[in-house]
């Protein structure tokens, strides 16, 4: 296991669309080691390999520490429920700045595991607010898009003001 250095924002790579694993060997299982070890590090409970700079849509979660990490390899979003929830996000990309987002309080996703294994499960709350954050970052979709207009300029010229000094 390594510890990997985390793209910071606004680096374009965290804009790009991530391309889907199909290899399932020995340096996928490194990789996943690896973000586990970044994510625990940075600390936060969710990380995709793109916030290391590698493109491949690969998430690893540690939501509850007594279940542990779950890597999701692929994952794919099925269904949304028409509730929703208010939840504070922010990014191992942007640390210590968060915002309120809304979305669906449960999915319905499929994924694969570190074999290649298929599986489909339903979540709700957090963890399908987690699910549905790290999916729209391997998507190239910084979870910045999720605010208003208003609140995220104000939060970027934030950013921006604490990162010049």
């Amino acid at each position: 296991m390594a510890l990997r250095p985390i793209v910071k924002y606004p680096d374009a790579r965290l804009d790009q669309p991530c391309e889907p694993v199909r290899l399932f060997d020995h340096a996928l299982r490194g990789l996943a080691n690896d973000l586990l070890e970044t994510m625990r590090a940075a600390p936060g409970v969710g990380i995709t390999a793109a916030h290391i700079g590698v493109l491949l849509r690969v998430v690893v979660l540690e939501i509850d520490p007594r279940v542990g990490p779950i890597t999701y390899i692929n994952p794919e979003i099925l269904e949304f429920s028409s509730e929703t929830l208010r939840h504070i996000e922010g990014s191992v990309s942007m640390p210590g700045w968060t915002e309120e987002v809304e979305r669906p309080s449960a999915i319905r996703f499929r994924y694969q595991d570190l074999d290649g294994r298929p599986h489909e499960a339903g979540v709700a709350g957090f963890h399908a607010v987690c699910i549905q954050h790290e999916v729209d970052q391997l998507g190239g979709i910084f979870w910045l898009r999720r605010l208003s207009k208003l609140r995220r300029d104000r939060l970027i010229r934030k950013w921006q003001k604490a990162n010049r000094n």
